[in-house]
């Protein structure tokens, strides 16, 4: 009972991500554990008590008690500490740990591996001028979709899986359909140069899928209505070639290009509403805080529920509860070698500059719970960064040579990377280090995808092999 109390106490309250106090001023000991926090903070959010969370002062994580984060404080009642809570996957994506499948087909280079909202189908894009839909169950080839004259350089899906779009280096798009190998309708002409970038709108804004976008070397972006094969908009204001494009969640879409600007456009009338400024050289990426919950659009990957859709509104209410009132952030990655993060809907000035590559980022990925952002860069190296604030975390180093590509695991607690080296590296977000090295590929590594669904990892590079992983 002595020792009880005389255990140092404090004034605490929880607080939310975004500064919401929850419940009243707690007086709790120092030595108290990040279970016991776990279930006041529960009970406080009348949750299950099962709901994992994480806990801060003043950004600094509670590992083990709360006094271990509180420097030199005695305690009493004269200062009031905020425990920040943040809410974790209540699901846990394993490693993958090994090659399962080392598909051959492809008869040149695997520019680019994309799995379906649902992930149970896989796409490859391929300089054989093909594209292939494997089979991720049997681990097979399942259809392989001939159509383009040239290098297909990028794929995207529709949010609702029925649809994939394929874009070459002669500047055409073609749509397919997975479940048959079947092109939908007539290429989609228009660009002068080859296609650089595919994105569809996003579900919760319209359920039927019809709008994509598409942006080229030739300076233009194009909205089409892939079902009559249209070209409704198209933007011009990008003075040489556009890198990236984004669909955002509230209508808005945002392009990068070599001009060194960031455009953001009404995709409503097609009308620019602003350009970003700031980048030195070249911008190659963006990614934006909703990228994850917009990819996996009516499919609910983690917990099907019976057909395996969500219904419009159902997808719209998790897009808002993922998605709360603030604003979606945007990032972006250059030549420069430095990032900025951006809040387009309403401001040209950045969040943050984020400064600390040698060498220029390729790729940028927020993780699905929009915490973190990874940059990959050609200085061989993974950046970790605060996803609000743009703060550095860590660098993660462990290949030897360029790193290409990134991608998340559904529950943001793991981040596979390939790379020139021609090795796959599983990253422990929680350790910041190497969780598994995933050597097998001949050659580059330059594609990279996890399954929303956590399953499995794709990757695909200069050795012409599709190889699936998993654990």
């Amino acid at each position: 009972m002595d020792e009880e109390l005389e255990t140092p106490r404090i004034l605490t309250r929880f607080k939310s991500e975004t500064g919401e106090v929850t419940g009243s001023l707690l007086d709790l000991p120092i030595n108290i554990t990040v279970d016991k926090l776990q279930l006041i903070c529960n009970a406080l959010l009348e949750q299950d008590e099962n709901t994992p969370y994480v806990f801060f002062v003043n950004d600094n994580e509670i590992k083990g008690t709360l006094g271990s984060v509180i420097d030199g404080e005695k305690g009493g009642t004269e200062q009031v500490v905020d425990i920040v809570y943040q809410q974790q996957a209540v699901f846990k994506v394993r490693a993958v740990t090994r090659c399962t499948s080392s598909i051959p087909g492809h008869a040149e280079a695997v520019i680019s591996v994309s799995f379906s909202p649902n992930g149970r189908h896989l796409a490859s894009g391929s300089g054989d001028t093909t594209v292939r839909f494997w089979d991720v169950d049997t681990q097979t080839p399942h259809h392989t979709c001939k159509g383009h004259k040239n290098w297909v350089l990028c794929i995207a899906w529709s949010p609702n899986g029925a649809r994939l779009a394929s874009g070459c280096k002669s500047g055409e798009i073609l749509i397919w359909d997975p479940d048959t190998g079947k092109q939908c309708g007539q290429a989609l002409r228009g660009h002068r140069q080859w296609i650089t970038s595919l994105c569809w709108e996003p579900f919760h804004r319209n359920p039927e899928c019809r709008r994509l976008a598409s942006s080229s070397k030739d300076g233009d972006i194009r909205i089409w209505d892939a079902v009559l094969g249209q070209s409704l908009f198209i933007l011009t204001s990008h003075t040489k070639c556009v890198t990236c494009i984004r669909w955002g969640g509230s209508g808005l879409l945002y392009s990068s290009s070599q001009d060194r600007t960031i455009k953001v456009w009404r995709t409503s009338d097609g009308v620019m509403c602003r350009t970003l400024e700031g980048h030195a050289h070249w911008v190659n990426t963006l990614a934006l805080s909703t990228d994850y919950v917009l990819r996996i659009g009516s499919c609910d990957p983690i917990q099907m529920n019976t057909s395996g859709k969500l219904s419009p509104s159902e997808v719209l209410e998790r897009y808002n509860e993922l998605h709360p009132s603030s604003e979606e952030r945007l990032v972006s990655g250059s030549d420069d070698f430095t990032l900025f993060l951006w809040q387009p809907e309403s401001s040209k000035k950045p969040i943050a500059r984020m400064t600390g590559h040698q060498q220029l980022v390729n790729d940028v990925k927020f993780s699905p719970d929009t915490r973190i952002i990874a940059s990959a860069s050609f200085d061989k190296s993974i950046k970790l960064w605060d996803g609000r604030t743009g703060k550095f975390l860590a660098a993660l180093r462990g290949h030897v040579q360029a790193v290409y590509q990134i991608a998340w695991s559904a529950d943001s607690r793991l981040l596979v990377s390939g790379s020139a080296d021609s090795t796959l590296k599983v990253w422990n977000m929680e350790t910041k280090k190497i969780e598994v090295d995933l050597p097998g590929h001949a050659d580059e590594v330059y594609a990279v995808d996890w399954s929303a669904d956590g399953q499995r990892v794709a990757s695909g590079g200069k050795d012409k092999v599709l190889k699936l992983w998993q654990n």
